[in-house]
């Protein structure tokens, strides 16, 4: 083949892009939308013709229309009722968020958009651009518009939020709802407070500690509940249960050798037979000697056994070590509520050189830390009393963990980056050459929207809504929390951090490796030429670049990702097998059959007929109001400790939701087609999350309330994503502003007088105070934290 012809093949296809504005990296995004509307539809028709039809036993058009019609007038009393305040809670922050979305939408429809499209003047080719803040020239007038606009989001933006803190803040109490008198409502949380830093002794003798707050607060203490070490209880437990096992197999190993021994006495006796003899006799004898024979160990074992059973017959007794914390109930929530606040104001006042009482030193008054008790159904039990010193170093460990995931493999984007770097150092002249082909086949067909719109951004949702969440989530039961609440507000900042940082920080980074980024940011005031790196970032290509790649993402994750949760594949496919694995036998006991029709409570006759279309199951929620401590067939118990079990993961639709609303926040202005997508994102994720709640992740026995704090959590973040939204634009004000730079100076002083807004105080509120009951109202018998840190064992099991 001739050079000419080897030539014409290795050259590109001509293409002609602008100079000064090169073709985005994703191409056009209108093939992105029709691919994922595709999907959309495939995932909504399987959901209509297949699924609804299994989850509701095959019933008629009219049925299933009646139930989805259900599902939609559903009031979040009745969600609170079914599901719990966790969900009540979600949802209502989801519905939230939908009509902050939307308000902040018609801002960037009507007025962002047409200021983008008709008052910019930049020589600027591609559409999406146009409607982008790009299209409005470096040090225009009109971005004093688009500062007006920033303050207007921010307003509507913190309005919205303070009002959804005030709709939420009565759903930390009872049913979700904040009714008081629900008949579901048996724990005394709110009476409760937790105290941890206690002696470890006033387990087994809680008198003095009762004696202190009977004289701090006389006549308003209930009972104090001192659990034991419950951790160590259950390494016991475990250790016992692992030496009886041993135990059992040399027993038997020793008594099958004697059986042998027997059988080969009256065996011939041979010369070859009495040399093995002589020969077992000598390995015996130095086994015996060395101290590793099974009797030895036998032994051993036995005396470990009864070490445990010494220590166990302590906690039996009552004479075991305590957690080190405690739980006082209060006979009204107006007192514990005061006792919250004294101990944090006598905390925050305590002067230096103070004397403390002879009786505050032998609790150890200083090092107490007081908070409001969270329920009984929330605490991991057996977490009570695990040392301070590994719960520091499984912190650190965890957190070194995700800093090393965040620098070197945190996501695709950081892949794509390396390997283009590598590529580069490797053949140059062969990268430039591929680069001239990537940017031929951009502006191609459907085809390259398809290798570089839709497939990136569905590894990036894999990525991000599967592989990542799972392994954050296991990374925070390994910090072994206390609560499910710590737990899970744990996996929610790193899953937030985490979605965060792939999402914008390295989009911004991905033009050059990590490395050298920071080497040019880290000579920017030394080379004057290194600082026009950090221009780059907000020039008009990058910025539109990435409003682009930010837009795709939100398309993919509202089409395909709610759909994809709309049809639960895992709880569909456990249910099916389930079905199948079941014992036709069993079918026809009525306690048995899955779909039995429950009885109607008499008391519950006047809810309306939202009840029956959704409690097809024959798990009743009414059929608990008569218990009595704990069940177990309500709540799991493991080895007699009460593991909280959790059928819907709140942190990674949490984290998820707020990557959501932060992506929707910071891109409003510089490109308004980013916020009624994310509108309609928070619209359709809360029917979908409504009817999954209802139809596929109630629990039996689910926990009417909470302490409240993974909701503070997301409140405080999503106040954090207005200031994300106020940095993003001083960024772009110091870049492209005006040359006085008074945008960027007038952002900075409104960005800091949002920050020193006082946020709202957790404190109860007057009219929930007044109709509160008190304790002695609620409890005939020992209380919920009483019955769980007293695990019911048999102890004659563990006694030889």
């Amino acid at each position: 083949m001739s050079p000419a012809a080897t030539g014409s093949l290795s050259a590109p296809p001509p293409f002609f892009p602008d100079a000064d504005e090169p073709a985005a990296w994703y191409g056009n995004i209108q093939y992105l939308l029709n691919i994922s509307a595709v999907g959309a539809a495939s995932c909504l028709l399987l959901f209509l013709l297949v699924k609804l039809r299994s989850d509701h036993g095959i019933p008629g058009p009219s049925a299933l229309v009646t139930k989805l019609l259900a599902v939609y007038h559903a009031t979040a009393s009745q969600i609170a009722l079914h599901c719990g305040a966790d969900a009540a809670q979600f949802l209502g922050i989801e519905r939230s968020s939908f009509i902050v979305l939307v308000s902040l939408s018609l801002i960037a429809l009507v007025v962002a958009l047409p200021l983008n499209l008709c008052a910019g003047d930049a020589p600027i080719v591609d559409q999406f651009t146009r409607t982008t803040i790009s299209h409005i020239t470096a040090g225009s007038p009109l971005l004093w518009l688009h500062f007006f606009l920033m303050v207007l989001v921010v307003v509507v933006a913190h309005l919205g939020i303070c009002r959804m803190e005030d709709e939420l803040r009565i759903t930390r109490f009872r049913d979700g709802n904040g009714n008081p008198s629900d008949p579901n409502s048996n724990s005394v949380a709110i009476f409760t407070i937790m105290i941890q830093g206690i002696p470890k002794t006033l387990a087994s003798s809680k008198g003095p500690l009762e004696e202190y707050f009977q004289h701090r607060y006389p006549g308003k203490v209930y009972r104090v509940v001192a659990p034991f070490d419950l951790c160590s209880l259950d390494d016991l437990i475990v250790q016992w249960t692992k030496v009886q096992n041993e135990i059992s197999l040399l027993e038997a190993r020793v008594d099958a050798r004697i059986v042998t021994d027997c059988e080969d006495d009256g065996l011939s006796s041979g010369s070859g037979s009495r040399m093995w003899r002589k020969l077992n006799a000598m390995w015996a004898a130095m086994v015996s000697m060395l101290g590793f024979t099974d009797e030895e160990r036998l032994r051993k074992l036995h005396n470990l056994r009864l070490v445990l059973e010494t220590k166990l017959l302590e906690y039996k007794e009552g004479r075991a070590p305590g957690a080190g914390i405690a739980f006082v109930v209060f006979k009204d929530v107006y007192t514990a509520n005061k006792a919250v606040r004294d101990f944090r104001t006598d905390r925050k006042k305590k002067p230096i050189g103070r004397f403390f009482p002879l009786m505050e030193l032998q609790l150890g008054r200083s090092s107490w830390r007081v908070e409001r008790a969270p329920p009984a159904t929330d605490i991991y039990w057996n977490h009570l009393g695990f040392s301070k010193l590994s719960l520091g170093l499984r912190r650190v460990a965890v957190n070194t963990c995700l800093v090393v995931m965040l620098l070197f493999c945190s996501s695709p984007l950081a892949v794509i980056t390396a390997m283009k770097s590598a590529a580069r150092i490797i053949n140059a002249e062969a990268m430039d050459s591929a680069k001239s082909w990537f940017t031929w086949l951009e502006g191609s067909s459907w085809f390259a929207a398809v290798i570089l719109q839709f497939l990136p951004n569905v590894l990036i949702f894999v990525s991000m809504y599967i592989i990542i969440p799972s392994a954050l989530s296991y990374l925070s039961k390994f910090e072994r929390h206390l609560t499910v609440s710590g737990e899970q507000r744990a996996a929610l900042l790193k899953m937030v951090c985490f979605f965060l940082v792939n999402l914008i920080l390295l989009r911004a980074l991905v033009e050059s490796s990590l490395e050298s980024a920071l080497l040019r940011m880290g000579r920017c005031y030394l080379d004057g030429e290194d600082c026009r790196r950090i221009e780059q970032y907000m020039s008009a290509s990058f910025l539109s670049k990435s409003c682009l790649s930010s837009l795709a993402f939100l398309i993919t994750s509202t089409f395909l990702g709610i759909s994809f949760d709309l049809l639960a594949p895992i709880p569909w496919i456990k249910k099916t097998l389930r079905k199948f694995r079941k014992n036709d036998m069993l079918q026809l006991v009525p306690e048995q059959i899955e779909d039995y029709p429950m009885e109607k409570n008499p008391e519950e006759s006047e809810i309306d007929n939202l009840r029956a279309p959704l409690m097809s199951e024959r798990q009743d929620s009414s059929g608990l109001n008569g218990i009595d401590g704990h069940d177990l067939s309500i709540y799991p118990i493991n080895r007699s400790f009460h593991v909280p079990k959790q059928m819907f993961d709140f942190a990674q639709y949490y984290a998820f939701n707020l990557t959501i609303f932060a992506l929707t926040m910071i891109y409003s202005l510089f490109s308004p087609l980013v916020v009624p997508v994310g509108a309609f994102y928070f619209g359709y994720r809360f029917i979908v999350d409504k009817y999954n709640f209802l139809f596929v992740y109630r629990v039996r026995g689910f926990p009417a309330g909470n302490d409240g704090k993974l909701m503070d959590r997301v409140l405080c973040i999503m106040h954090f994503c207005v200031i994300f939204f106020l940095l993003a634009m001083l960024l772009f004000f110091s870049v492209q502003g005006d040359s006085t730079k008074l945008q960027a100076i007038f952002t900075l002083g409104l960005l800091f007088f949002y920050k020193l807004l006082p946020s709202k105080t957790d404190g109860f509120q007057t009219s929930i105070l007044e109709a509160m009951q008190t304790v002695d109202s609620l409890v005939d018998g020992e209380t919920d934290y009483e019955v769980f840190s007293r695990p019911e064992f048999d102890w004659d099991l563990y006694q030889s």
